[in-house]
């Protein structure tokens, strides 16, 4: 009997250096290359010009200041700035803090006053949110605000000497980043990632994509979260290949037209992003025969997404990566070369230097191949713990620092994984374990349906019952729950049908992407009129 465990063997080894080590050694190597568009203001920078800004700002910091270990916030949108300041304080061993765009008044006080936050670096303002008036409310928790747009970043720099004496003091298994987790339930929790952590995830992640020099990446993907500045931001400079930011915020119209315009090679998206490009109505005006791969991730993807996608967009070698943010986050990726099947049916198997298995939610045991249980990873991307949390750290790691994801996955005989759902989004019907993602691929086939999840919710004879979350294509006729039930009928376990179905048009989701089945289990209940009692 085959057990559910895989290593990630690999020829190259991991790199065993700063994150500004790194981007030294690329802007030594590539210096005229471009290295970053911002595609709003119409700024460009080499790599040469990268690297002076990197280290002007690095040299600000020193003069505000900052030594190694303070924390420095990041609260903006996608812009050359977040990216500057990102591999500056890797320079100067100051942990970035990031913070989500969308926080308000009391989420922003909350993260400023867990992490320690002393310096702010923060936009303005963006859409309808006033940033400075924000800060001004939370302005006791901080001893130093800088915001973007003002001037220069820093107004004073310390020497050249200064900072090559502080970089002397810094190891690659420093913290150099917090992320906030989702915060889906409760408070967000901070993640805290060394040098080596994303500098490895985002190195590798490239690699399994193929990125040279040569490659311009598209990044709508928010750079506050690993998506962003992990796997698109240290993935080209570890590369030398160039960072494109088509807009503040996602946008599908300005993703496109940055592809078109900027000739990339790769694109980024969550499946949310890519379903929001295809259904634009001058999709075909768009020029994307330079697209040659790229990453969907973040929450699973529909196969006729991922079909359409490679068909429809010309990205023939694109990858879906799993991960989560508490490792840095990928841990398995599919490969440019896998099959279609491979592709659409999987997130791929583990990656190089990493280790997954799939083990018993109750007993730990590691279960067969192709059995359901919980995905655990071990490995460089594990991060150092939650900062200032160290019972939570407990729970997520084990003792042997198994990284405990909380996904239900199969693993099989190749060692390619697919994730089934979460432990807590599994619906158990009348004894019978329902994995909401095989229904949803179900719902998908129909012709009317552009986008589903399924959630359970609480029923008197079954202890729960399944209920769909449905958004129909644009001119379909309302879809009934009957309608839903005669087209699964035959085609689906009858315990597997939804008896419930909601017509919505979009669903309540993290700015990462993330669908917040909790709070749509909520809603639910509230308007089905149940309690959450499960009594069967």
């Amino acid at each position: 009997m085959s057990l559910s465990y895989s290593v990630g063997l690999a020829g190259v080894p991991l790199l065993g250096e700063t994150i500004g080590a790194n981007l030294d050694r690329t802007a030594a190597r590539v210096p005229g290359a471009e290295a970053l568009v911002d595609v709003p203001s119409g700024r460009r920078w080499t790599y040469a010009e990268l690297h002076a800004d990197v280290e002007a700002a690095a040299r600000g910091l020193i003069a505000r200041g900052i030594a190694k270990g303070d924390r420095v916030g990041i609260w903006a949108p996608n812009c050359p700035e977040w990216t500057i300041l990102q591999y500056a304080t890797a320079k100067t061993g100051a942990i970035l803090v990031n913070i989500n765009p969308a926080y308000r008044t009391h989420e922003l006080r909350y993260v400023l006053e867990q992490s320690g936050v002393g310096l702010l670096v923060a936009a303005q303002r963006l859409k309808t949110s006033d940033y400075r008036a924000m800060v001004t409310e939370v302005r006791p928790s901080l001893d130093d605000v800088v915001f973007i747009g003002d001037g220069p970043l820093f107004d004073r720099e310390a020497t050249a000497e200064a900072l090559r004496e502080r970089e002397a003091t810094l190891t690659f298994d420093d913290p150099i980043n917090i992320q906030y987790t989702s915060g889906t339930t409760g408070f967000p929790k901070g993640a805290t990632l060394s040098h080596h952590n994303i500098l490895n995830n985002g190195y590798f992640v490239a690699e399994a994509q193929g990125w040279t020099e040569a490659d311009r990446v598209c990044l709508p993907v928010p750079f506050y979260h690993c998506f962003g500045m992990v796997m698109g931001n240290l993935g080209a400079t570890t590369h030398g290949a160039c960072m494109v930011i088509p807009e503040r915020s996602f946008d599908p119209a300005a993703t496109l037209r940055a592809v078109h315009r900027e000739r990339c090679t790769v694109l980024y998206g969550v499946p949310t992003m890519f379903i929001a490009e295809l259904a634009l109505p001058d999709f075909a005006g768009y020029d994307l025969s330079s697209l040659r791969t790229g990453v969907m991730a973040g929450s699973p993807c529909p196969v006729h997404v991922m079909r359409r996608v490679i068909a429809d967009m010309g990205m023939a070698e694109v990858t879906i990566c799993y991960g989560m943010t508490e490792t840095s986050p990928v841990s398995t990726q599919t490969a440019r070369d896998d099959g279609l099947d491979r592709r659409v049916s999987t997130v791929g198997r583990v990656g190089p230097h990493l280790e997954v298995k799939v083990v018993d939610p109750h007993s730990g045991l590691v279960v067969p191949r192709g059995t359901p249980g919980e995905l655990c990873t071990r490995g460089y991307s594990v991060m150092l713990g939650y900062w200032r949390q160290p019972a939570e750290t407990a729970e997520a790691i084990d003792s042997a620092r198994w990284m405990h994801t909380g996904d239900l996955a199969t693993m099989d005989d190749a060692g390619y994984v697919n994730i089934v759902g979460r432990i807590k989004d599994l619906v158990i019907r009348g004894g019978e374990n329902v994995y909401p993602r095989e229904v949803e691929e179900f719902l998908y086939t129909h012709p009317d349906i552009v986008d589903v999840q399924v959630i359970g919710v609480p029923d008197q004879r079954y202890g729960e019952e399944l209920m769909a979350w449905v958004r129909l294509r644009e001119g379909a006729a309302p879809l009934t729950a009957e309608a839903v039930r005669e087209f699964c009928a035959g085609r689906l376990a009858h315990y597997k049908i939804p008896r419930h179905v909601k017509i919505v048009d979009g669903f309540p989701m993290t700015v990462t992407g993330k669908v917040r089945k909790v709070e749509m289990r909520e809603t639910s209940m509230r308007e089905l009129g149940l309690s959450a009692e499960r009594t069967a």
